[in-house]
């Protein structure tokens, strides 16, 4: 790593790296206690002679800013950086924007714990005990692998077709979804793709119908949007369909397993919440997030199942069913959004990592 200097002109050179390293040092920006280059490569990327790099850290370490330490090299002397002024900070003309996010709720964070915890009873998290560890390991190889090999440098921000391809087959035979791979893009987690999906519908004033009481990062991503919310109250089938407002665009439901009372959406309230999102044309966000658990009986079909109108758009993640950390998630999108979606992810983050998603889609092949 090559030390920032800007020698200018060819007189005073020493004097200069003086000054410069000086600075540098008293502002802490040279941290103390690290090891300066040896005046030879100094001299050699500076382009200077190595008389003049020596004659600079004589006088730094006659002013107790450097120390040398035979065998090892040229030290930064630990001391207390001095305070630079304050600089006076001009108010920004987005200050209003800046301060409706900063009061935005980061809804769901974990506490920060002195020490590990007996019991760990915080949700949407599994097990790291359940986890294969050692699989997962020998899928992140593989992936180092592919990597090596591959031609390509650019990637589609759709997902790669190897992971897309895994995903559908998983969630058509798991969930009843009705999808191939061309309809499926990759995020990094459920709470992108419900980014993606409501950053292309929802405009300033646009009203957003969600359950109450609902999945707290949701209702604070629309509400950052500036949606005009509508909290639609729920009963023992889910969403009272017949209050959703007219003029909704957007519907976000978790009909699977509802946040945070848990019960399944019914049947005969699936196909009214259809009816009514065809009614006023509004896309249905499906949330599946963990359709995996479950307290008694067989798991209920994915809502979009029930789809012949391309009105649901069905989101899952791998966070809550693999491992938190892994961060991937996915979308199943109508024609009508899917590329959209895809353009704003694009924009946002080009793609999902790459080597994440060959582990995953190996992982998948060999194990669900």
């Amino acid at each position: 790593m090559e030390l920032h200097i800007r020698l200018e002109g060819r007189k005073g050179l020493a004097d200069q790296l003086y000054q410069q390293l000086r600075a540098g040092i008293e502002s802490g920006h040279l941290a103390a206690g690290s090891q300066l280059p040896p005046t030879r490569l100094l001299a050699e990327q500076l382009g200077v002679s190595r008389k003049t790099v020596a004659e600079a850290y004589s006088r730094l370490t006659y002013d107790n800013l450097l120390s040398g330490v035979v065998g090892r090299g040229t030290f930064i002397t630990p001391r207390h950086p001095l305070r630079s002024s304050e600089a006076t900070a001009v108010p920004l003309a987005a200050a209003a924007s800046l301060e409706r996010w900063q009061q935005r709720a980061t809804v769901l964070g974990r506490p920060q714990l002195q020490a590990p915890s007996r019991y760990d009873f915080v949700g949407g998290a599994s097990s790291k005990t359940q986890f294969p560890f050692d699989q997962w390991r020998s899928c992140l190889n593989y992936a180092l692998r592919r990597s090596q090999r591959h031609p390509e440098r650019q990637f589609s921000a759709q997902g790669l077709p190897e992971l897309r391809e895994a995903i559908a087959h998983h969630i058509a035979y798991a969930r009843g979804v009705h999808c191939n791979a061309a309809d499926v893009l990759v995020c990094n987690g459920a709470q992108q793709a419900l980014d993606l999906i409501a950053r292309v519908l929802i405009e300033p004033g646009c009203p957003v119908a969600m359950e109450d009481p609902g999945y707290p990062p949701a209702r604070q991503l629309f509400l950052a949007l500036r949606a005009r919310l509508q909290s639609v109250p729920v009963d023992d089938e889910g969403m009272c369909v017949e209050q959703i407002a007219d003029g909704t665009r957007l519907i976000y439901v978790t009909p699977s397993h509802q946040f945070p009372l848990g019960m399944p959406m019914s049947e005969p309230r699936r196909r009214a919440l259809l009816a009514r999102a065809a009614e006023l044309g509004a896309l249905i966000i499906e949330d599946d997030y963990d359709c995996e658990f479950r307290y008694l009986g067989p798991p209920a079909d994915a809502l979009q199942r029930l789809d012949r109108h391309g009105l649901v758009a069905y989101v899952g993640t791998f966070s809550k069913t693999l491992l938190q950390e892994l961060r991937l998630g996915y979308a199943v999108l109508p024609p009508a959004v899917l590329k959209a979606a895809c353009v704003a992810k694009h924009l946002s983050d080009w793609h999902s990592p790459t080597l994440l998603q060959w582990a995953l889609a190996r992982f998948i092949s060999d194990t669900l």
